[in-house]
């Protein structure tokens, strides 16, 4: 299905505009200075959401401008449970007012085990993250992923995206060993060259408890 006709369109020119005006003011919280497109949104829903249950939980990490969690939404048309996790809160705001289905959380996601205990999700159906390859500082001993793990139900679903350009780059190499470390499944996606920059879209399944 083309991203032109399978639900909400790219971002608004405001939204992009307030998007820009966050990463400006907090560069390193909001990882990017533009929000993905509509065809890299296509591409993490299609993985997030090719096995999961007919009423899933989905979590969405960093959720920013509403890309992903506009078309989630979509495709979800009010089944199951979603949370859109967003630590700034202009945008957990906007998005609070965009998508009255979404649960939206404005807190940081190194928060992601209590603010799921607070509210009774014991195991996730599908991890999906915005978050630069940074932000789950993978490698590390603070790395988000452990987290991720424990929040999944046993046969849950993470998803990650990646820009291609940084590839090549330690954190980034990091990110896939780790998710091979983390999962017993991991996938990568031909690069959807239609996002500025191109990315591609991890999908790691059966968790490794």
């Amino acid at each position: 299905m083309s991203p032109e006709r399978d639900g909400p369109a790219d971002a608004s020119f405001a939204d992009r505009a307030v998007f820009a005006a966050q990463f400006v003011r907090a560069p390193v919280a909001t990882a990017s200075v533009w929000p993905s497109s509509t065809a890299l949104a296509c591409g993490m829903a299609d993985a997030a959401l090719r096995t999961a249950p007919p009423d899933p939980v989905v979590v969405e990490l960093g959720s920013g401008s509403g890309a992903f969690t506009g078309l989630l939404a979509h495709r979800l048309a009010g089944r199951g449970r979603q949370l859109a996790v967003e630590i700034n809160p202009v945008l957990a705001h906007r998005l609070a007012e965009r998508f009255a289905t979404v649960e939206v959380v404005p807190a940081d996601v190194a928060e992601l085990d209590a603010l799921l205990a607070l509210r009774g999700i014991q195991g996730a159906d599908v991890v999906v993250s915005g978050l630069g390859w940074s932000a789950t500082r993978p490698g590390r001993e603070d790395s988000l992923l452990p987290a991720v793990v424990r929040a999944l139900a046993d046969d849950g679903v993470f998803v990650q995206f990646a820009y291609r350009w940084t590839a090549w780059a330690a954190p980034a190499r990091a990110l896939r060993e780790e998710l091979g470390e983390c999962f017993a499944e991991v996938e990568t996606s031909p690069v959807v060259w239609r996002n500025l920059p191109p990315a591609v879209v991890y999908r790691a399944a059966s968790p490794r408890r």
